[in-house]
């Protein structure tokens, strides 16, 4: 799923060869055989292989990014990705450039999305997100967050 606004359907290339890098990765077969931490790819691109246990909705909040896509991928288990407009968003923590995220007040209305093993989600720089919720109950993840970028 890749959803945005009106006017910026063209904004991206996701066929481009930063993205190929990054879907390339994620079609390899052993991804659940790799452990925690950072792996650099070509084209600027690199993966984060994570393992934590999903978190109730009020015990994170929404995040956004400024150099880069997220790609999140489940490898095991399955969470909510929140995510909602950054328009009257009040920011929490402001932009830190050397990790690239900046975090915002939980708002009163936000969207999600369920990420079951093998799903993914494209989340653009625009895009406010607030990964690593728990489904029904919190659980274990293994998921992979893939750094492209912009």
């Amino acid at each position: 799923m890749y959803s945005t606004r009106i006017g910026n359907e063209n904004k991206y290339d996701l066929a481009s060869p930063k993205f190929q890098t990054a879907f390339a990765f994620l079609k390899r077969t052993d991804l659940a055989s790799l452990p925690v931490g950072w792996i650099e790819l070509d084209n600027g691109v690199r993966a984060s292989i994570q393992r934590y246990t999903s978190f109730y909705e009020d015990e994170v909040y929404f995040e956004s990014h400024e150099k880069y896509f997220d790609v999140q991928f489940v490898i095991e288990g399955e969470e909510y990705c929140g995510v909602c407009s950054r328009q009257g968003l009040v920011v929490r923590t402001p932009y830190s450039e050397n990790d690239d995220i900046m975090f915002y007040e939980n708002p009163d209305e936000s969207g999600k999305v369920l990420l079951k093993a093998g799903d993914f989600i494209v989340l653009a720089p625009e895009d406010v997100h607030k990964p690593r919720l728990a489904a029904k109950e919190k659980m274990e993840i293994k998921k992979v967050v893939v750094k492209v970028p912009v």
